[in-house]
């Protein structure tokens, strides 16, 4: 294990790199020390995901308009304390007739004093709902890092090129990036986008990305319109299809599981071609 001085002494280093070198230099000496043992292997990671933080833009890791709980601006404090418990949230956004218009943000702890009033539980949320802070869905990560710290700011509403409310960015969704997955006791177990099964099939969430099904199970999908498996099958319907509903890709053959008015939830995609682990054992077998 690396001692403190040897730490130092690598912290200078890339300080040097990082001053006069491009970012792929700095990368390789970041993967050369977390090899030869002068960082840990999370320390080393936590490094490499800062630096590549400098590419990434806050549409990449917002939550989605349709996945935000928010509430509108005539919502009474009564149920503004149920949205917040229903939601595990401390922030939700306040909005005025649709979520296009984000016009505040609630912060649970303001709604302390008035949970305590009896005679407050039925005033309007506008009353003591806090400013919100917008940014672009261009924003850099790093960026909006440094601008949650100069302006003592957990939660930022991302907005498209039309202004409209494009989705949500917290500071812990910045740090998760950094660290990785930061759980609590209000976080639902995620399933996973991607989930091969035997048979040449995988369970698919309507969320999963294109680049990611054809990196994890080997298949050539591309859209020029939509980046989500998703997108793609609501692109080729030219509506939002329904459980039961089939598509054939090619080889492929998709079958939406789960869906309501909204999204495709869980697909079934059959035909897949071999995995390269089963290439090996049926290689091995011969």
């Amino acid at each position: 294990m690396a001692s403190d001085s040897d730490r130092g002494n690598l912290w200078s280093k890339i300080t040097k790199f990082f001053s006069g070198k491009n970012a792929d230099h700095v990368e390789q000496a970041i993967i050369e020390a977390s090899q030869d043992g002068e960082l840990e292997a999370d320390e080393g990671s936590m490094l490499l995901s800062i630096l590549r933080m400098d590419d990434l833009q806050v549409q990449e890791i917002m939550t989605p308009r349709t996945d935000i709980t928010a509430v509108e601006e005539t919502c009474t404090v009564a149920e503004a304390i149920e949205a917040i418990v229903e939601s595990g949230h401390s922030r939700i956004p306040i909005y005025r007739e649709n979520r296009d218009n984000i016009v505040g943000v609630l912060y649970a702890k303001d709604l302390l004093e008035e949970a305590i009033a009896p005679d407050n539980h039925q005033k309007p949320v506008s009353g003591i709902m806090r400013p919100a802070f917008f940014v672009p869905e261009t924003k850099n990560v790093l960026e909006l890092l440094n601008e949650f710290k100069s302006k003592k700011n957990h939660m930022a509403v991302i907005l498209d090129e039309y202004g409209g409310t494009s989705g949500l960015v917290t500071i812990e969704d910045v740090l998760e990036e950094i660290v990785g997955d930061i759980e609590d006791e209000h976080d639902a177990p995620k399933e996973a986008d991607i989930v091969a099964l035997e048979g040449g099939q995988a369970f698919l969430s309507g969320r999963a990305y294109l680049e990611d099904i054809n990196a994890e199970l080997g298949t050539s999908l591309a859209s020029e319109e939509v980046e989500t498996i998703g997108g793609l099958l609501s692109h080729i319907a030219g509506c939002l299809p329904g459980p039961g509903d089939e598509f054939v890709l090619g080889e492929l053959h998709f079958k939406v599981k789960e869906a309501d008015n909204k999204h495709v939830h869980k697909v079934l995609v059959s035909n897949l071609p071999p995995r390269k682990s089963e290439n090996h054992a049926d290689a091995g077998s011969e």
